[in-house]
C-alpha cells in the first residue's frame, strides 16, 4: 500500500466528548494522517459523510441525542458513495462500553473493528491503518474489476460489430448480382425497422429485424446468373429453380445460436410466402410469421420503386397504389394499412 496515499485517508471522528476527541485527533494526526474532521454531536454525522465522504469512521456508542448503534444503522442503509459503488467506508467503534453486548451489537450492525477505551494509541493506529489498508486495496479491486467489465463490454460490442458488418458484407455478395448498387438489402433492413417501429415492437427487436432483413435473399448466391439476370420472363423450370434460394439461404443460416441468424434464417424462408396462401410454401395470413411479414412488405416497395434487370422503376405513387391493391393478397393487410397511414413510414421513401 503506498503510504503516500494511506497518510491522505479522510478519518471522521465522532465522540460526544470534547477531550475524547481531541486526544483521537493528536494521536492520529501525530502518526501523519492530517486529513481529519470531528464532531461531538451524532446528528451531524450523516450530513458530514455526504460533505466530508471519509475513508474511515471512528464512532463512540454512548452519546446524547443519538447513540452509536442508531447512527451505524443509519450509516449503513443510507451512506455509500457512487464511486464506491459496494465499498461502503469501514467504522471503528471506540468506547467505554467493555460488555460482550456492546461488541456483538457494534459488530454486527456494521462496524467493522471495536477498540475499547481507555486506548493504547499503539494499538489504534494499528487498528485505523488495518482498515484503511484494507479499504484502499477494495477500493483497488474494484476498479480493476470496473477496468476489466468494461474491455470486456469493448471487445463483446467489437465482436457483435464484426458479426453484423459480416453478415452484411455476406448479404452484399448476393445481392451485387442482380442489384448494381447494392443497396437493396440495406433498404430493405431500414423500412423493415421502421414498419416494426410503427406496430409497436421495442427497439431490440427493431435493431434485429434491421439486421436481419438485409439477408433476405442470401440464397441467391447459390442461383446461377443466367437466370437470376435474365432480362425476359422467366420459365416455369427456371422459377422453380429461383425458388430454391429460400432453401440454399436456409442451409447457410441454419444451426446457429445467435437470436440475429436464427431471425434472418425464419426471414429467407419464409418472406415469399403470400397472405392468400399463394407463395412458396402456401402458407396463409398468420401462420407467415410475422417478422417474414414485415420484410416482404418492405421487399415489394423497394424492389418496384428500382430498376432490375427485368423490370423499370415505378414511380413511388404506382409502387403505393400496387401496394395497397396487394393487400389480402401478396400482403398483410394491417400492415399494408400501417405501410400506407404511418407518417414515419411515408417520411422514409420518396415522393
Amino acid at each position: 500500500m503506498e503510504e503516500r496515499r494511506l497518510k491522505k485517508a479522510r478519518i471522521l471522528i465522532v465522540d460526544d466528548l470534547k477531550p475524547n476527541v481531541e486526544l483521537l485527533e493528536y494521536v492520529v494526526q501525530s502518526a501523519g494522517f492530517q486529513n481529519c474532521k470531528s464532531t461531538t454531536d451524532p446528528r451531524q454525522v450523516l450530513s458530514l459523510c455526504n460533505e466530508f465522504k471519509p475513508d474511515l469512521l471512528v464512532l463512540d456508542l454512548h452519546m446524547p441525542h443519538l447513540d452509536g448503534l442508531t447512527v451505524l444503522k443509519q450509516l449503513t442503509t443510507r451512506i455509500q458513495r457512487p464511486e464506491d459503488a459496494g465499498t461502503p467506508f469501514p467504522i471503528l467503534v471506540l468506547t467505554a462500553d467493555t460488555s460482550d453486548r456492546a461488541k456483538q451489537e457494534a459488530l454486527s450492525t456494521g462496524a467493522k473493528d471495536f477498540v475499547c477505551k481507555p486506548f493504547n494509541a499503539a494499538e489504534i493506529l494499528l487498528r485505523i491503518r488495518n482498515l484503511l489498508e484494507t479499504r484502499f486495496l477494495q477500493l483497488q479491486l474494484q476498479r480493476q474489476n470496473q477496468m476489466l467489465e468494461e474491455k470486456v463490454d469493448e471487445k463483446t460490442r467489437e465482436l457483435k460489430e464484426a458479426q453484423i458488418e459480416t453478415l452484411q458484407r455476406l448479404a452484399l455478395a448476393a445481392e451485387f448480382r442482380d442489384d448494381c448498387t447494392g443497396q437493396h438489402t440495406q433498404r430493405v433492413g431500414q423500412l423493415s425497422a421502421i414498419i416494426g417501429r410503427a406496430i409497436g415492437l421495442d427497439e431490440n427487436n427493431v435493431e434485429l429485424i434491421q439486421q436481419a432483413a438485409q439477408l433476405h435473399d442470401v440464397g441467391k448466391i447459390g442461383i446461377p446468373d443466367h437466370i437470376l439476370l435474365k432480362p425476359g420472363k422467366l420459365t416455369p423450370e427456371e422459377f422453380e429453380q429461383v425458388k430454391t434460394h429460400t432453401l440454399i439461404g436456409v442451409r447457410i443460416l441454419s444451426g446457429s445460436h445467435s437470436r440475429l441468424l436464427q431471425l434472418a434464417e425464419e426471414i429467407v424462408l419464409y418472406h415469399h410466402e403470400h397472405w392468400d396462401g399463394t407463395g412458396y410454401a402456401q402458407l396463409c395470413g398468420d401462420q407467415i410469421p410475422l417478422i417474414a411479414r414485415i420484410v416482404t412488405t418492405a421487399d415489394v416497395f423497394d424492389v418496384l420503386t428500382h430498376e432490375r434487370a427485368y423490370k423499370k422503376a415505378w414511380t413511388t405513387k404506382d409502387a403505393l397504389d400496387e401496394v395497397e391493391h396487394q393487400s389480402g393478397r401478396l400482403l398483410d393487410p394491417y400492415l399494408v394499412r400501417t405501410f400506407l397511414d404511418d407518417g414515419a413510414i411515408r417520411k422514409s421513401i420518396p415522393a
